[in-house]
């Protein structure tokens, strides 16, 4: 009896355990459960993600793609990002985007130097240079849709502004470091 409690969580799991694997979440098994004990949602870490980025994209960055930023400056991009859409300050997608730089209301520019074909998002740094607004390329769409909160990639977002925002420090100070990326 003691052992069918064990053997009761599947032929999936039983295949992954002969294998020595235990796949994790947050330091807990996920193989004597269905699901993850922890009330919060699994996604990977922010970190995580990025090296994941790096690995994938470190060899073959479009040339199209500046300014590129560096590990920590994307590191820093992705959580004012994460912050902004927690604050609905953020619009996701490269249409939305470009309605953001139109109607003025945008205080930075993210897109992901990995887009497939890199064209379909080379008309938001012109029309950024014309409106005066930072822009910057962030090596993976994956870990730009993580930090924009959805599960799909996201090749360009905007953080637009709001008068009475906590995050106007942050982002005035990510403005100045970005426009150091285009000097």
């Amino acid at each position: 009896m003691g052992d069918q409690s064990r053997d009761a969580v599947g032929p999936v799991a039983k295949r992954i355990r002969a294998r020595d694997y235990v796949p994790q979440c947050r330091g807990k098994s996920l193989l004597t459960t269905n699901k993850c004990k922890t009330l919060a949602p699994c996604f990977f870490s922010l970190k995580l993600s990025l090296q994941f980025a790096e690995i994938m994209t470190g060899e073959a960055v479009n040339p199209k793609a500046y300014p590129l930023a560096d590990a920590q400056l994307t590191i820093t991009i992705l959580d004012l990002v994460q912050q902004a859409a927690n604050y609905k300050q953020l619009k996701k997608g490269a249409n939305e985007a470009t309605k953001t730089l139109n109607r003025g209301i945008s205080e930075f520019v993210v897109m992901a130097a990995d887009a497939e074909p890199l064209e379909i998002i080379l008309h938001l740094p012109l029309l950024a240079e014309d409106k005066n607004v930072p822009y910057v390329f962030v090596p993976s769409k994956q870990a730009l849709g993580r930090a924009c909160g959805v599960t799909r990639a996201v090749i360009a977002c905007s953080v637009t502004s709001n008068e009475g925002s906590q995050l106007r420090s942050q982002i005035q100070q990510l403005k100045d470091a970005i426009e150091k990326l285009l000097i």
